[in-house]
């Protein structure tokens, strides 16, 4: 998974890195809610973890510009120094998923971001997923589509699997690129664009089909489940 966190703090924020880093998600770290709130307008993330004190926007207000403009489903956490009743029901009000009171302990860190991403993302953690036609099999690496094995490359069936895992999200391309490329891969934009490319071909996806891939103009793109057009309409 893709996290950003939010300190003013390095140390801290070096901490929670290396704390998602062992439970093998990717955090990318800001040190104050302008430079997130500039990176939300073109980057997309699986979960937010924010302190409420920084150097220039409150965290509430920082939980509330997410809430207001990318809608309820991102998971957000609070880790903070602030413990009284009354912080916990501001934040949580203001939009947060949890609280966590600081100072940080991994084990706690761990289990909080686990359950998040678990209630969040169910889908991620199914043996068989079966999106209609098409049927995958995580532990084997495999995909069917109405029943017949369809052979994709290693990425192809990573990619393959994301999208439909976050079918109607908006993917940024760094996001798309991290997670079936790797953090420091310096794949070059047309890979993603290629693979994308192909997927369309060897599933099928189109509207006659239930399916479409569509490229959102500097951000990347979003996989979506449409109305099948009826049979009359479907070209020969």
């Amino acid at each position: 998974m893709r996290i950003a966190a939010l300190d003013d703090d390095a140390l801290q924020l070096e901490l929670i890195q290396r704390a998602t880093a062992a439970m093998g998600h990717m955090c990318h770290t800001y040190q104050n809610g302008t430079t997130l709130l500039k990176a939300l307008r073109r980057e997309t993330f699986d979960l937010l973890i924010v302190d409420w004190e920084l150097p220039d926007i409150p965290g509430p207000e920082i939980v509330r510009w997410v809430r207001e403009n990318l809608g309820a489903e991102l998971p957000i956490l609070f880790v903070t120094h602030r413990r009284e009743e009354r912080d916990i029901v501001e934040g949580l009000g203001s939009g947060a998923d949890d609280f966590m009171v600081k100072p940080v302990r991994v084990g706690e860190l761990t289990a909080r971001v686990t359950a998040l991403l678990r209630r969040a993302y169910p889908a991620a953690t199914q043996s068989v997923l079966e999106f209609g036609r098409y049927r995958f099999f995580p532990d084997a690496r495999a995909l069917e589509v109405d029943g017949q094995r369809v052979e994709l490359k290693n990425r192809e069936y990573d990619l393959a699997l994301f999208l439909f895992q976050n079918m109607g999200r908006l993917l940024s391309r760094d996001h798309l690129r991290e997670i079936i490329w790797g953090q420091n891969s310096d794949v070059m934009s047309r890979s993603l664009d290629t693979h994308i490319s192909r997927l369309r071909t060897l599933l099928d996806l189109r509207p006659a089909n239930g399916y479409i891939v569509s490229a959102i103009y500097g951000v990347g793109y979003r996989f979506e489940a449409v109305a099948p057009l009826p049979t009359s309409s479907v070209p020969n």
